[in-house]
């Protein structure tokens, strides 16, 4: 069973930090992509991070880029992202995900697996 699990969110203040991190099991770890996306209400999910170590690179939305970091502990097939100067727009739900092609990110709908999401609530 391909499993992610996510967690990490909560509610921090503006310009404050947070640290998600998904827990992948049922696939081979290095095989895949594996990164974040969010949804914001009313909005599309939208691709923000994406590791994969077979293709050789990380990759971030420009709205995080500078902000977030994306990394991983192989050994337990565990991804994080890494938040800092969170701004309000960043409230939304997070995702993790996986797929085989980090181009999978440009679109949600490519996406092969997906974790629960973990909400973050950037307050003002």
């Amino acid at each position: 069973e391909v499993q992610l699990q996510a967690s990490g969110g909560g509610l921090v203040q503006a310009g404050g930090s947070l640290r998600l991190s998904c827990v992948a099991s049922g696939f081979t770890f290095d095989d895949y992509a594996i990164g974040w996306f969010r949804q914001a209400p009313g909005k599309e999910r939208e691709g923000i991070a994406c590791l994969s170590n077979s293709e050789g690179s990380i990759s971030y939305a420009e709205s995080v880029l500078g902000r977030f970091t994306i990394s991983s502990d192989n050994d337990k097939n565990t991804v994080y992202l890494q938040m800092n100067s969170l701004k309000p727009e960043d409230t939304a739900v997070y995702y993790c995900a996986a797929d085989r092609s980090a181009s999978s990110w440009s679109n949600a709908n490519w996406i092969l697996y997906w974790g629960q999401g973990t909400l973050v609530t950037v307050s003002s």
